[in-house]
């Protein structure tokens, strides 16, 4: 299970976030402990209140637990997780609420203690949470049989697509799968032993390299957005130095953005919007199958969830008619009869909310099973989709890397096998 945590304040932004209904298929409260609200929003608005009493700006400790891909695990395991990480960091006995969500087949929660002490009216410290965490996530791996990642398996082997959240953010404005860039910047530096191989390697796969306005190198895609190439690459400055020297020789990132839009011609850019539209077109049929299935089952959820408490009311009121009142109520207590009816009403109640839960369980499995069928279909063709994408990106990188219109009938023959190449895939890249 990775474990990603941080210390923060927002309490209104983070209890927005977390009840997120548009991004998510299904959101669930499975605990809120400790606080005297019942619902999230006003559980973060008193931990906010509290920590006005002392110094402490960060008063939340927000952390998301996220299982394996094909993992299916219970609201038990969340909160045995929750607790796992609680004594690691030292934030035992502290309020806590734990928020699941589940999307796109996939189940993870959240977990956002107070770090008010409020018998002491400090905040508790958290000195290198990060490193006890990953220990947590390395134990939760073990013990549910689930295979390391790289990361844990090995601290020191690092897996090169642990990208940052700003690189991510970024990747997803530009429509780049963060995980493919950061592949191509890893394996173009790799194959390269100096600039001119790690340029041809970039552009190999549509990225130009620059040199930039504050970095040294930069590079950027065939829309002229620019990317870091030490930090997409995963190298430091003076790694970089070394093996490719300086980026003097190279255009800056306003030459090279005016370089691309003189080369890239009207054509080329209506093929990359038609082939944006078809693959938005062929995963409509998945997105409005994943809403219908959406809403098939929160109807389900909250079907079921009526019934149940409907029924606990109903059990609730027989417990209840069990103990007699007035005189032979008196009887009752002076017997000891009312004290074993108590009891015997407590393990009933207990006993139903185990069956309550087992009920819920037993729903939400069979649902994400459903769910992660849909997904996988849809997993088929967004990996189609992304080796489209590859493909444009070499047509257009052949493209762009072509000679002048001035050429030798030799080079304008290669040319018209080049187009006629292309037409018989569908492409037509000529100027």
């Amino acid at each position: 299970m990775i474990i990603v945590a941080s210390q923060r304040s927002g309490a209104v932004a983070l209890a927005d976030h977390l009840m997120n209904m548009r991004d998510n298929d299904h959101v669930e409260v499975i605990e809120i402990d400790g606080f005297v609200a019942e619902d999230l929003h006003g559980a973060f608005k008193e931990a906010q209140a509290i920590s006005k009493a002392t110094q402490c700006q960060q008063f939340l400790f927000s952390v998301s637990l996220n299982p394996p891909e094909q993992a299916i695990i219970s609201d038990d395991d969340f909160r045995e997780a929750a607790d796992r990480v609680a004594k690691a960091v030292g934030l035992s006995g502290q309020a806590r609420a734990i928020v699941v969500h589940e999307k796109n087949g996939r189940r993870h929660a959240h977990a956002v203690w107070s770090r008010i002490d409020v018998n002491a009216m400090k905040a508790v410290p958290l000195p290198h949470f990060k490193n006890k965490l990953r220990d947590v996530a390395r134990d939760l791996h073990l013990d549910h049989g689930w295979v390391l990642p790289d990361g844990l398996a090995t601290y020191g082997n690092k897996n090169p697509l642990n990208f940052t959240l700003a690189q991510w953010q970024q990747a997803l404005r530009q429509g780049h799968d963060p995980r493919e860039v950061k592949q191509i910047f890893r394996q173009a530096w790799g194959r390269s032993d100096g600039i001119n191989g790690y340029k041809a390697a970039l552009e190999e796969r549509g990225f130009y390299l620059a040199k930039g306005d504050r970095r040294g190198f930069v590079a950027l895609d065939h829309q002229g957005n620019v990317y870091a190439a030490g930090r997409w690459s995963s190298v430091k400055a003076k790694e970089m130095k070394a093996k490719l020297g300086s980026p003097d020789g190279l255009r800056s990132v306003s030459e090279t953005q005016s370089y691309l839009r003189s080369r890239m011609t009207q054509q080329v850019k209506s093929y990359i919007n038609e082939i944006k539209d078809r693959h938005t077109d062929e995963l409509e049929p998945y997105l409005e199958a994943r809403a219908g299935m959406v809403a098939a089952q929160r109807a389900e959820r909250k079907d079921l969830k009526d019934k149940q408490e409907q029924r606990w009311i109903a059990e609730t009121k027989v417990r209840s008619d069990r103990l007699n009142k007035g005189l032979r109520g008196l009887f009752d207590r002076l017997s000891g009869k009312a004290k074993k009816t108590r009891l015997d009403n407590e393990r009933e109640a207990m006993e139903s909310a185990k069956r309550d839960q087992e009920q819920r369980d037993d729903l939400i499995i069979a649902q994400m099973r459903d769910r992660q069928g849909l997904q996988k279909d849809m997993r088929v063709t967004r990996d189609r989709h992304k080796e489209e994408r590859k493909l444009l990106a070499r047509n257009i990188a052949d493209y762009l890397r072509r000679s002048p219109p001035d050429v030798d009938r030799a080079q304008e023959q290669q040319r018209q096998q080049e187009r006629t190449r292309y037409r018989t895939r569908g492409w037509d890249l000529s100027p």
